[in-house]
């Protein structure tokens, strides 16, 4: 039996709003500080609508994971539902 996959969102680490449960408002700061980590992370993620939503979720996961190990600023991190 598998496990299954957590989904995850990246988010700056001065965002105070959840994009899993406030998107609108996590977004509409994330655009606003000139972050515009949702057009990151999908410029990073090798996702396509062949894949199955847990495969689309593990490509997710993992381009956020290149994102913060490789940004020299330190500002994004992950967060799950439960954050």
């Amino acid at each position: 039996m598998s496990e299954k996959v957590v989904p995850y969102a990246i988010t700056t680490k001065d965002n105070p709003f959840n994009p899993f449960d406030d998107f609108d408002k996590w977004y509409a700061f994330d655009e606003a500080k000139g972050y515009h980590s949702c057009s990151y992370l999908a410029r990073i993620a090798k996702t396509s609508s062949d894949f199955s939503d847990e495969d689309q979720t593990i490509e997710i996961n993992r381009a956020i994971d290149e994102i913060i190990a490789l940004n020299p600023t330190g500002i994004y991190t992950k967060v799950s539902r439960e954050r």
